[in-house]
């Protein structure tokens, strides 16, 4: 890997890879704690200069941010304070959170009407939903924290993975503020997100842990060793289990305003979860990925071999009618979450054997909400020793407020961008990283078949990290 990045400063604080046709990868950085461009606000002046005196007690491995403020003795004025934007997919969000792990506002402006129109996220129809919102989600935001942007002491924004069309709009958004206020940027992993947010929930939790992130567009399993350090034990094949949620849903006829998930979970409590036999996914294959394209080719037939018309919602469907989708809403459930109780039991056993002192699984994501997913996996993680550590569904849903957390945390430890040029065009090339693993593959995990078929258009946010402290 270090081949490919000839000039990296030892002292890098924030990579910023642009993707061109030679696959060349330029990174743009600047000297962690140190070769800033132009002077920072006198607040974040005294923060630069607090930092770079403990900087080297900071370690990737232990840090805590309660304890990293205690060894500091900042005083309530030099407190981080971080607005993160988030619109990798279907939701506009925005938050501003302090490093002391306050949520100081919260604002999602939902999709949910186009989610049921369009049955799933339509790219452009997002983007445009995105660029009408941005604006009032973002002063909403600070107006909720009655602060205003000068108030900041960073932009956190979700840079990827997501759909392009949707990031290109919260990143705009985010430059175009640090541009205008002189605020360091920070790029956020849209995953790393999801798995960090549950450090500002449960502040006891250290560095190793497992975790389980479970979306629409996503499945992962990781080994989280440290902050920018992870290991990928398991991933998507296919089709991601909030995905097939979401399409058993449509085909039975249920309310998407609220996503499929929420729609199967409650429906499925009227069915008898053993009364459609479907295959539990992958079970051949000893590794920790997952696959829920076949698991919805069986839901399907099985909803054409009993007549289920999708086109009658299930509020206008006979009790008959009712009861035989809400049994395959059960049997479904069963099955789609017994494929994660199988992934997460082997990629526990693989944990343990690299890092013998984990002894919690995070589990966050959009589906992470669902009451019967949580259940089943506390029995897994019980039955092995560990703790279940979920964050609360507000939460676990995309937010901005796990990015703005996770920009708080990198930005402990020096990585983040300088402000943008003020007068940046709109049209500049900006940081999109759509296809973006979060760490490299565990050996033992590695599938050949899908290595040669996914294209990685950007390295691992870990080996990047890695690379950069060569």
């Amino acid at each position: 890997m270090a081949t490919i990045f000839p000039n990296l400063s030892s002292a890098i604080s924030r990579l910023n890879p642009i993707y061109r046709p030679s696959l060349y990868l330029t990174i743009r950085g600047f000297n962690k704690l140190g070769a800033q461009q132009g002077p920072l606000p006198p607040a974040r002046s005294i923060l630069h200069a607090s930092f770079k005196s403990f900087s080297a007690q900071l370690s990737s491995s232990n840090f805590n941010p309660a304890m990293a403020q205690t060894q500091n003795q900042l005083t309530p004025d030099e407190n981080l304070v971080v607005l993160g934007i988030e619109t990798s997919c279907d939701d506009t969000a925005a938050a501003v959170v302090n490093s002391n792990g306050e949520i100081l506002s919260q604002v999602i402006s939902s999709q949910a009407e186009l989610l049921a129109k369009y049955g799933g996220v339509a790219p452009k129809m997002a983007e445009e939903a995105h660029a009408q919102a941005i604006d009032q989600v973002v002063q909403d935001a600070l107006d909720k924290a009655k602060l205003t942007e000068k108030d900041l002491t960073a932009v956190a924004v979700t840079i990827g993975p997501g759909l392009s069309l949707c990031l290109r709009v919260g990143v705009q958004k985010a430059r175009r503020i640090a541009g205008a206020h002189s605020l360091p940027i920070v790029g956020v992993h849209h995953m790393e997100a999801h798995t960090l947010v549950a450090r500002l929930v449960e502040r006891k939790l250290q560095f190793p842990f497992m975790a389980l992130l479970v979306s629409g567009g996503h499945n992962l399993l990781i080994l989280a060793r440290g902050l920018g350090d992870y290991i990928q034990l398991g991933t998507t094949v296919d089709d991601a289990i909030g995905e097939a949620y979401d399409k058993t849903a449509k085909w039975l006829g249920l309310d998407l305003r609220k996503s499929g998930g929420p729609a199967i979970e409650k429906l499925a409590l009227e069915g008898d979860a053993e009364s459609v036999k479907f295959n539990v996914p992958m079970k051949q294959h000893k590794d920790c990925n997952f696959s829920y394209a076949g698991l919805k080719t069986q839901v399907r037939l099985a909803i054409e071999a009993k007549n289920i018309n999708a086109g009658i919602p299930i509020s206008s469907a006979s009790s008959e009618d009712r009861k035989a989708r809400a049994d395959i809403a059960a049997s479904f459930q069963r099955v789609a979450v017994l494929h994660l109780e199988d992934k997460c039991k082997r990629a526990i056993e693989w944990a343990l054997k690299i890092e013998p002192s984990v002894n919690h699984l995070v589990v966050s994501g959009g589906v992470a909400s669902n009451q019967y997913v949580r259940a089943r996996l506390n029995e897994v993680v019980k039955k092995n020793g560990l703790q279940l550590v979920c964050p609360p569904p507000s939460l676990c849903t995309d937010n901005g407020v796990m990015v703005a957390w996770t920009g708080i945390e990198h930005f402990l430890v020096g990585r983040f961008d300088p402000p943008p040029p003020a007068d940046e065009p709109e049209d500049a090339l900006v940081d999109l990283r759509p296809r973006w693993p979060l760490g490299e593959e565990y050996a033992e995990g590695k599938s050949e078949a899908r290595s040669l078929k996914t294209a990685r258009v950007h390295p691992s946010l870990t080996s990047l990290i890695q690379a950069s402290r060569k």
